[in-house]
Formats: C-alpha cells, sequence, structure tokens
C-alpha cells in the first residue's frame, strides 16, 4: 500500500483554483462571503489550503464564480481528497499547526533542496542528537511529551528509504559550522556524523558541505531553508504543484511560493551549491572533524 501522504497539497491545488476562478469572476473576498453567507475567514481559510473542504462548499463556491461542470468535477474531487490525514496527526498532541503542514509538503515532494546554517537537520538526526535538541528548545517539556517528539522525528526520517511513492530525493547543504557544533558531547557527535556519512551513502540523498574558508555564501540573509519541487500532476488533471520554500524560527514558519520569491531562493541555492565542497571531499571533512572529536 503507498504511504498515506495527506491532504496538504489537494487543500493547496483546491485552494489556488478556486481564489483563481473567484479573481477572473470578479469577485471579491467580501462579496463572495456576503453571496454565500459564509465568514470572510471560512473563505480565506479555504483559498489558503488551510483545511479539509466539504464537496457542498466547493459547489456553492463554483456556481458563484460561473465554473464549468467539467472543472466543477474536478474540484469536487479535489475536496473528497481533502479529508485524508497523513500518519503525523496523530502526533497533533507535539507537533505545532505550523509545521504540520510543512510535513504534508515534505511527504508529497519528489525533490527537497536544503541549506541548514545551524543543527543537524531533522531528518539526519540520531534519537541522542534529536533528544539534546529538544531538550534544549523546549526545557519545560515533560518526558512523555519530548519521547513523542523525537518519536515523531524518527518517523519522519523513514521518508528516506519509502517505496511507494518512491523516495524523494535530498540534496543537503551543511555549513562547516554545523559540524563542528558539538550537540551532547564528543561520543554522540561522533555518532551523529557517522550517520551523516552513511546517509549520504543513500542513492538519493546528496550532503555536502559549505566550508567556513569560502566566507558568506550569496544570499547569506536567507538563512537556513529549504525548496520542495514536486512531481507532475497525476494525469494532467490539475496544473502541477508550484515549488515551496519553507524557512522556520522557533514559534512559526513562512512558506513562499510567488515566482519572485521562488527565483530570489532559486539563485541563492546556486550560489551556495557552486561554493559547496562535493560529496567526496565533504565526507573526508566530517572524517577529520570524528578524528578530531575522538583525540578530544
Amino acid at each position: 500500500m503507498p504511504e498515506d501522504i495527506g491532504s496538504t497539497v489537494p487543500r493547496r491545488q483546491l485552494g489556488r483554483l478556486l481564489r483563481q476562478f473567484r479573481t477572473e469572476a470578479g469577485v471579491t473576498l467580501d462579496a463572495a462571503a456576503e453571496a454565500l453567507e459564509y465568514s470572510r475567514q471560512k473563505i480565506w481559510r479555504i483559498e489558503s489550503g488551510m483545511g479539509s473542504v466539504r464537496v457542498l462548499d466547493v459547489k456553492a463556491m463554483c456556481e458563484l464564480y460561473g465554473v464549468s461542470s467539467e472543472m466543477t468535477e474536478t474540484m469536487r474531487a479535489l475536496a473528497v481528497e481533502t479529508r485524508s490525514k497523513g500518519w503525523w496527526h496523530t502526533y497533533g498532541d507535539v507537533v505545532p499547526s505550523w509545521f504540520e503542514l510543512y510535513v504534508g509538503l515534505e511527504s508529497a515532494a519528489d525533490q527537497l533542496r536544503c541549506h541548514e546554517e545551524s543543527l543537524i537537520p531533522d531528518l539526519f538526526q540520531t534519537r541522542e542528537y534529536a533528544q539534546e535538541i529538544h531538550r534544549l528548545n523546549r526545557p519545560q517539556a515533560s518526558e512523555e511529551e519530548r519521547g513523542r517528539a523525537v518519536e515523531f522525528r524518527m518517523h519522519r526520517q523513514s521518508l528516506l528509504a519509502r517505496a511507494t511513492p518512491a523516495a524523494p530525493r535530498v540534496r543537503q547543504i551543511l555549513s562547516e559550522a554545523v559540524l563542528r557544533r558539538v550537540v551532547g558531547g564528543s561520543a554522540p557527535m561522533t555518532m551523529q556524523l557517522q550517520r551523516l556519512i552513511d546517509i549520504g551513502a543513500l542513492p538519493n540523498v546528496s550532503i555536502r558541505v559549505l566550508p567556513l574558508a569560502a566566507g558568506p555564501p550569496p544570499g547569506a540573509a536567507a538563512g537556513s531553508f529549504v525548496i520542495l519541487d514536486f512531481p507532475a500532476a497525476r494525469g494532467g488533471r490539475t496544473a502541477a504543484e508550484p515549488s515551496v520554500v519553507y524557512s522556520e524560527s522557533l514559534t512559526g514558519a513562512f512558506y513562499l511560493d510567488k515566482p519572485d520569491d521562488l527565483a530570489a531562493y532559486e539563485q541563492t541555492w546556486q550560489g551556495i551549491d557552486r561554493l559547496a565542497l562535493d560529496e567526496g571531499d565533504s565526507v573526508d571533512l566530517m572524517k577529520k572533524i570524528i578524528g578530531e572529536l575522538r583525540h578530544d
């Protein structure tokens, strides 16, 4: 059975289509809310892909916007898909809602291009490293909450070796500072760096290092980010999901998919990609740092 990748992409696709048809019909958000007797917030949430959508609501909105019967049926089918839930919903007690959206996109993507400046990324962390980071970020959390949060992170890592749908291609570039920032002591950090080397050997994973000696990369102000690219739409039923840039803070995140934003981050990625060591030299640097840790 294919892994359940949830409803995130259908929700976003449906929301974009409804916003597009509302705009083309010359109907404002307030006018639509008044005509449909909905709250303005409800329509905004539907168009933003923030939750499941009733087929009845899609039918009413399509009638108001003058959408063709064929396209209405396509959108009704998408509405049905918005009701499915991904595996991550069972961890809702320890996963903030703003991050659930990312996990849904991550599960649906066929390529992740990631730049990290501060920490080993979630998908590559050992259990010990993940526990220590959660302890630092959430010192008030109970042991039970911490255990659930770490289990969630470990579950996410199954993405890297997923069989159906095929595991995404992951291109990770890490600042050298990430490798040298010791978390949990020398022995756990040695294990973590060895795990990076092992994961980097997977056919769909590339892990490279941006050396400190290279200086600040182009677009350094961007900080850590992920560019998520998606496969072509199934059967050409709807347009392909556009790429999304994701970046997070301690209490939230932003998602960018406008062409100008994507172009800026694409340019930044290209600059970082040019400065990063190749995979072989990156492994050599990780082994060098492991040697230094063992002699501390």
